[in-house]
């Protein structure tokens, strides 16, 4: 790289060198980064003159330390620790594609110096990963975002994976679009349907076509359940499945086996009480979630409350078994 005015530069490029090629392990001399500079950037200064740089990013607030045989960044705005756990998040997003989770890898991986990447092995193996196909994702954040700004609606198709593993569209929707919501490892857009006058949760991965219109969007707060907006709480515990019904205190009798993943599923609010050798639970959900749910954990619980949710809970076990019967 060539400048007018290099030595200019110097200091923001020793800086850059710092963050690049240097930790506790990688230590660099003032003749090394005098080096680095001229074969990087065409830029040639005295050691004295990378020692006086240095002092200066020490004074700017950077935390360079300095010992007898070198000197390396020692803070920065990522550890490597929480790049690991934010990469760890990246590659089990199912709603981000494996060509742009491998692109946000990249870019977290230039947070931090040319050594972390060698260690980041499973880089190259995100395409195994199972990751939606749909390339709008990152485009339709941005258009939401821009929506909820200005407060219009917008319109979309939504889709349906066929027997062919393709997204297939099944209707078109418009909404009033509130909130983009992370749950069991989906993104979800939050808005209220103008067909239906209900709030409704949208698979971001299942949504294309997404267009922003000129009409302005519902206040949430005209909405019956969310008068006072939105109870990022109740939300996250409350719908174990992505249901639009009104939540309802549901009551079950589960075996003290599982009670760590009743909490994980609905949170510490909940009410616990010792029934001989089960525990009576009480949960605030929504009705058809939690019919899935005690499906699901139909061998450890029973539904005993409301009455119309046990008699679904019947219905549906006696259909599976007749599926089972020879």
């Amino acid at each position: 790289m060539t400048s007018v005015e290099p030595k200019k530069l110097a200091l923001l490029r020793i800086l850059q060198i710092f963050h690049k090629y240097s930790d506790e392990q990688h230590l660099l001399t003032y003749e090394g980064i005098a080096k680095m500079l001229k074969n990087e950037y065409e830029i040639e200064i005295e050691r004295k003159a990378v020692r006086r740089n240095i002092s200066l990013l020490k004074e700017a607030g950077y935390e360079i330390v300095s010992t007898r045989v070198g000197s390396y960044l020692a803070e920065r705005e990522f550890t490597d620790a929480e790049l690991r756990l934010l990469i760890d998040g990246v590659l089990s997003s199912r709603h981000i594609s494996a060509k742009y989770s491998k692109d946000l890898i990249e870019k977290l991986c230039g947070l931090s110096n040319k050594y972390f990447r060698s260690n980041v092995k499973y880089i190259h193996s995100v395409g195994e990963w199972n990751k939606t196909k749909n390339k709008q994702l990152f485009y339709n954040i941005e258009l939401i975002d821009d929506a909820i700004r200005n407060k219009k609606q917008v319109t979309f198709d939504y889709n349906k994976y066929g027997a062919d593993k393709k997204l297939h569209k099944t209707k078109p929707h418009t909404v009033s679009p509130y909130q983009l919501v992370v749950h069991n490892q989906r993104y979800y857009l939050m808005a209220r349907s103008e067909q239906w006058k209900n709030m409704g949760y949208y698979r971001l991965d299942r949504i294309t076509n997404m267009q922003i219109t000129q009409e302005k969007l519902v206040p949430i707060t005209t909405i019956e359940g969310f008068e006072k907006g939105i109870n990022y709480k109740e939300l996250s515990t409350a719908m174990p499945y992505m249901y639009t019904d009104k939540p309802e205190y549901v009551e079950f009798i589960a075996d003290e086996g599982i009670i760590d993943q009743v909490i994980d599923w609905f949170g510490e609010d909940i009410i616990i009480r010792k029934q001989g050798e089960q525990l009576a639970v009480t949960v605030k959900s929504s009705p058809n979630a939690m019919l899935l749910w005690a499906l699901q954990y139909a061998q450890f619980v029973r539904v005993t409350k409301p009455q119309e949710l046990v008699d679904k809970i019947k219905a549906a076990l006696k259909s599976a078994a007749e599926k089972y019967e020879n």
